[in-house]
């Protein structure tokens, strides 16, 4: 790991932890920094490390804000897991290219919902999925957010903001949370097959835990107005990449 090497993790992991912390899609920067320092088939797993330390920074600065919406979150924590270990196992095994390009046509409909019905991804609402659709929506995106994870965060803000009525503050704590829940299990399937690098891990955690934290701290403070616009950039953005790589 050269100092080039260094200070491109720093500087990716700052920009990828401010965007995973209002909308997603951070791992779309720092995938291919990874791949070009530790290879294709180790950047997945290495990527996790920074997740779970970005997440846990993010995390600190909604609760202390008061945006962490618990007891809707907590049942939605289970299926999520289990999809994600799931997603993790079979990431091991094989691509998720063809994943990507279907998730790309996802990310343009986000990006659309958002701009032709705001209210719905601003207000929040009490009206929520019913079980067990619920319980296998959340499976389907811990599925993918084992598998491939970049661009997660726009799966699991559909579910919490238009499946479970939340603003996009608190949809975006709670995505925090179940990111933060699940990858611990995916982190240990990849470094079972030997896909992680930890200490180039850490390098892109420190950047990351700092942008998250920051992005956290913007989300409290300019609220889901504000957000949104983020969230539609980051996914018309993430959508090109993931079409045009």
């Amino acid at each position: 790991m050269t100092s080039l090497d260094i200070v491109l993790l720093l500087f990716g992991g700052l920009a990828a932890g401010f965007i995973n912390a209002l909308a997603g899609g951070g791992s779309a920067i720092t995938i291919p920094i990874l791949t070009e320092i530790v290879g294709v088939n180790v950047a997945n797993g290495t990527n996790r490390i920074a997740i779970l330390l970005a997440n846990a920074s993010a995390l600190t600065r909604f609760q202390r804000g008061g945006a962490v919406p618990w007891a809707r979150v907590t049942k939605l924590i289970l299926p999520t897991i289990l999809g994600a270990a799931c997603g993790a196992w079979v990431a091991t095994q094989i691509s998720g290219e063809v994943m990507k390009r279907v998730f790309a046509v996802v990310l343009v409909l986000v990006a659309a919902s958002v701009l032709l019905r705001p209210s719905r991804w601003v207000e929040g609402h009490e009206r929520e999925i019913a079980e067990p659709w619920r319980s296998l929506a959340f499976f389907g995106i811990g599925f993918y957010g084992g598998s491939v994870q970049a661009g997660v965060g726009f799966l699991l803000l559909i579910g919490l903001v238009l499946g479970s009525g939340m603003d996009l503050v608190r949809g975006n704590a709670a995505k925090v949370v179940l990111i933060l829940a699940y990858t611990p299990v995916a982190l240990f399937l990849f470094a079972s097959a030997a896909q992680v690098d930890f200490k180039v891990g850490l390098v892109l955690s420190a950047g990351q835990m700092t942008g998250a934290w920051v992005g956290a701290r913007f989300a409290i403070l300019k609220g889901s107005a504000w957000v949104r616009w983020i969230l539609v950039v980051a996914a018309i953005v993430a959508a090109a990449r993931f079409l045009l790589t």
